[in-house]
């Protein structure tokens, strides 16, 4: 039981943030590698069995039955055709291998017969100087699993989500290898979510900035509010990334608490803390959707506001330049018989009068915080 103490050490030994200092993936295969093979390998009593050259899946397979152990497979964006030979090799369902070829499936567990396939979405944070509204902020790739008794197939899709780390630091664990297929699986699924962890925290990050900016004082004190399309394009995001986390959660709870054959006892039981993580994640998801919506709509408001603002200084200047209006109006009438045309003090007293009415009704609008 020692070994299954540190299994959290092994799959998990350092948990860093994507924040936007954090570098890129190893995301892809050996360019010059014209199959769809990343890597296969046997492995025997937790060990990585040493070959002069390297396996292919019919040799390693061929090699699981003869001595034991199992195999673990992974491919990239494998086509059809490539991954024909591999699926009758192992007996792996139609279905299940017509989903792992096209990708864009929801999270999902499902059984045939001897085998479980597994579909996991990925999240890659990506770095960004400053959110706009075209900014990405989450990519998302798959990696479909298939575990039987003797192989493990990973297929993955998408440019990020490597499993190439991961496969080291199980085999420098053999004890926990051992347990064989099942331990490949409860190391990928932790490996997802805590991926899932990292990029909530930036996430959060984000929406921290939009906040400040929405609420954070502008000029003469009021909120200077932000760009309603950068929080709409957040939002998005937010939503890209609860399809990844929400569906899964079925799955993981069924991997927790119902017995599988496939399964190893000791392992299934690590599959609650999988579970637990990913629950507090979809908490933390649904929360920034419902903040989101909040700071949408307080800047929305702020707009109005700042709309109304800006009708109420247009509306006072014009009610003040309606007394020198009306009063130009009047003595531009050309009657003959007006007193103050012909009187000497007519003109200076006329203007004193429009601009005592026009000061009085600017410090009265101005009082009245129209102006």
């Amino acid at each position: 039981m020692s070994m299954i103490r540190d299994l959290r050490a092994v799959v998990r030994p350092s948990r860093v943030s994507l924040r936007k200092d954090s570098g890129p993936y190893d995301t892809t295969r050996d360019p010059a590698t014209t199959s769809a093979v990343v890597d296969c390998a046997v492995y025997r009593d937790g060990r990585r069995l040493a070959t002069d050259t390297p396996l292919n899946p019919q040799e390693a397979m061929r090699l699981v039955r003869r001595d034991g152990g199992f195999v673990w497979i992974g491919l990239h964006e494998p086509t059809e055709g490539e991954f024909a030979g591999i699926a009758r090799e192992f007996g792996l369902h139609p279905l299940a291998v017509e989903d792992a070829v096209q990708a864009h499936q929801r999270p999902k567990l499902e059984r045939y017969d001897d085998s479980l396939f597994t579909v996991f979405k990925t999240i890659h944070y990506l770095d960004h100087d400053r959110l706009t509204s075209t900014s990405e902020v989450v990519e998302t790739g798959e990696v479909m699993c298939f575990t039987g008794r003797d192989f493990f197939i990973t297929v993955r899709h998408g440019g990020q989500g490597s499993l190439r780390g991961l496969r080291h630091r199980l085999q420098d664990d053999p004890e926990l290898l051992a347990k064989g297929p099942s331990a490949v699986l409860h190391a990928i699924a932790d490996h997802v979510v805590d991926g899932y962890i990292a990029v909530a925290d930036a996430v959060q990050d984000d929406i921290d900035e939009v906040e400040t900016e929405v609420f954070s004082p502008g000029r003469k004190g009021t909120p200077r509010g932000t760009d309603a399309g950068r929080i709409y394009q957040l939002k998005r995001e937010v939503l890209e990334f609860k399809r990844a986390v929400s569906p899964l959660l079925r799955p993981m709870q069924l991997l927790s608490e119902r017995p599988m054959r496939l399964i190893d006892p000791d392992i299934q039981k690590y599959f609650r803390d999988v579970a637990d993580h990913l629950a507090r994640v979809q908490e933390q998801v649904v929360g920034f959707d419902e903040l989101l919506n909040s700071i949408l709509q307080a800047n929305l408001a702020q707009a109005s506001v700042a709309q109304n603002e800006d009708m109420r200084k247009i509306t006072s200047w014009a009610a003040i330049i309606a007394v020198p209006t009306m009063v130009c109006g009047v003595y531009g009438m050309n009657f003959d018989h007006m007193p103050e045309l012909h009187w000497r003090y007519g003109y200076p007293v006329i203007m004193g009068i429009t601009v005592t009415i026009c000061i009085g009704i600017h410090r009265t609008l101005k009082r009245n915080g129209w102006l």
